[in-house]
């Protein structure tokens, strides 16, 4: 029974690292549904958006720097459908203290990777069991001057794979810079900073620590914002290396090794996360959104095989006292996810009552 359940953890880890940003380079990291996007919002732009200041507040989760006033008692629901059943979610609240003058967050996010068939060494069922992993959030961010904001965000996180626990705490800190003359945002993340309480074994894993440089500019004269964001500050070198895999030179023959340059290259643009999204209307009530990752686009690629792997979209609507959000991220020629949010503002029913 032992070597059944190592077998099932092996094969969970890696069916965790196929629908995970992370992709190739992970697989020494435990709790990597903290990388999960979340909103609909974050789906669509790439999963990653630490540069943008306004209402949202399930930006929060993604750099805590990101709390302002607008997000005070703004309320968001988020739940996604990822591949073969797997569920994943996430609520957010906003308040700000006037006082004390700083924002608080307070989230829950969860992932359910659904309900499995126990069996022994000669094939008898012996019954079910889940596989679900929890994280409580508490964020809080100031605005020190008209252009600088800090913030940092706690999380407690638990996780059940079969007979196995674990819990741990990790945190996030961000920097925000703000030029609101020239649309421009500028902000510096560290992410997933913690560790194991109780691991699953004897032997204590790390965290998907990763260090994170995002810029956002809106236009001037077109209803339109773009962010360029570079992962991985902390690691350089992202590739992974294939023994398996041998590149060929289509146009000179002999030459079957890829140049050094090219390589440092790749491994450079794997590092950048590209978005935008269109403002629409008078209120700017729709917004069209577009991503590409990079990184999980080369990763999740098929050779020779033309396909739309790292490419995201979604659209946002507001109705009424509700803005609702969805979001889809390509991930391989096998399928995509698909991302729901719904958020409101309490404050936005004081008339209403």
């Amino acid at each position: 029974m032992k070597y059944l359940k190592k077998t099932f953890l092996f094969s969970f880890a890696n069916a965790l690292l196929a629908i995970s940003s992370w992709a190739q380079i992970g697989g020494n990291n435990v709790y990597e549904f903290l990388n999960f996007p979340s909103s609909a919002r974050l789906a669509a732009l790439g999963d990653h958006l630490i540069s943008i200041k306004d209402a949202d507040v399930s930006l929060a989760f993604a750099n805590p720097a990101l709390l302002n006033i607008k997000m005070h008692q703004q309320l968001s629901f988020n739940h996604s459908f990822l591949l073969d059943g797997i569920q994943h979610g996430y609520a957010g609240y906003g308040h700000h203290l006037s006082k004390a003058d700083i924002s608080l967050h307070l989230g829950f996010q969860y992932v359910s990777y659904g309900n499995f068939t126990s069996a022994d060494e000669f094939g008898n069922i012996l019954g079910e069991f889940r596989a679900t992993e929890n994280a409580f959030v508490l964020g809080a961010g100031k605005t020190l001057n008209d252009r600088l904001s800090l913030g940092a965000n706690a999380k407690f996180i638990s996780s059940q794979l079969e007979s196995y626990n674990s819990i741990g705490i990790s945190g996030d800190l961000g920097v925000f810079y703000e030029d609101t003359l020239r649309n421009l945002g500028l902000s510096l993340l560290f992410k997933n900073v913690g560790t194991q309480l109780s691991t699953y074994a004897e032997t204590k894993e790390s965290l998907p620590y990763e260090a994170q440089l995002g810029l956002s500019k809106r236009l001037k004269y077109l209803p339109f914002q773009f962010s360029v964001l570079y992962r991985y500050l902390n690691r350089w070198n992202i590739l992974y290396d294939d023994p398996n895999n041998q590149e060929n030179t289509f146009f000179i023959s002999g030459f079957e090794d890829t140049p050094q340059s090219n390589v440092q290259l790749t491994n450079f643009f794997r590092h950048f996360v590209f978005n935008g999204e269109f403002f629409l209307g008078k209120a700017e009530n729709l917004r069209l959104r577009f991503g590409y990752n990079v990184l999980r686009g080369q990763e999740l690629k098929v050779a020779n095989l033309r396909s739309l792997a790292g490419f995201s979209f979604g659209v946002g609507l507001k109705v009424n006292r509700f803005r609702l959000d969805y979001g889809q991220g390509v991930f391989h020629l096998a399928g995509s996810m698909n991302y729901f949010s719904l958020s409101t503002n309490f404050q936005s029913f004081k008339s209403f009552l």
